[in-house]
Formats: C-alpha cells, structure tokens, sequence
C-alpha cells in the first residue's frame, strides 16, 4: 500500500485520477445495495425536474443515446421510470420517475454523507473540481 508520503509526491492528476476510481468503487457498492447504478441515479436525478426524452436524458448525462437507451432498459425493468406517449409528438416517448424511483432517489440523495469522510474544505474542494471538470469538457460537449 502506498503511503501518504509517497502519495505527496504524486502530480495533481494522478491524485485526480485516484481519487475518482477510489470514490467510484464507493458508489458503486453503495448504490448497488439500493439496487442502483451510477448512471441509473443519474437519470434519477435529470427526471427531478419532469419528464425529458432520451436524447435530451442522453445529452444532459453526457453519454451516446444507445448507452442511455440501455440504462433506460434497467430502470424500466425495475420500476424506476416509465416512458410515456408525449402527447404533443405521437412519435416520441418521454421518460418520467415512477414513485418507486422518486424513492430510490430519496434513498440515494444521503448516501453521500455516508459514504464519504467530511472534508474541511469541501466548498473549495467542489470548486475547483467544478473548474477542472468545465474545462475539459469545453472542448468534448
């Protein structure tokens, strides 16, 4: 195991890039005792504000509509959202949260204080995630 020590020499990206995996192995088994992936509590989060398509679902996530399509699939499957006729274009399907995934959302909103130590500087901390993420995606989205 490395040490702390060792870790301070490490240059700010490969921090980056290790705390991400570290953070991403924690949701991944905190989400999957609620029956939830990462990118399904995504389109949890996205459908808190109404109904959208799977494009407009696909381009807020930042992923390929097929990849949406399949994490759509899953949440059908499990009760957590429902596509719906929109009645404003007959060939289009809108995606809504069931109740059942409202309350898996409401499950999932505190499982951030749970999983993740408290941090002293943690405003600080999501800013300068929030620029680091807005620059380099400036030139991907």
């Amino acid at each position: 195991m490395t040490t702390p020590d060792a870790m301070a020499q490490w240059p700010n990206g490969r921090l980056l890039s290790t705390a991400a995996r570290l953070v991403e192995h924690a949701w991944v088994d905190a989400l999957d005792s609620l029956g939830l992936t990462h990118a399904g509590l995504i389109v949890l989060h996205l459908l808190g504000d109404g109904a959208r398509s799977q494009t407009e679902l696909a381009r807020q996530a930042r992923v390929q509509t097929q990849t949406m399509s399949r994490t759509l699939d899953r949440l059908e499957r499990e009760g957590l959202v429902a596509r719906i006729r929109d009645e404003r274009d007959a060939r289009r399907h809108l995606v809504t949260r069931t109740d059942a995934g409202t309350a898996a959302w409401q499950q999932a909103r505190t499982l951030e204080a749970d999983v993740f130590p408290p941090l002293e500087n943690a405003d600080e901390l999501r800013a300068a995630l929030l620029q680091i993420i807005t620059a380099s995606s400036a030139e991907r989205w």
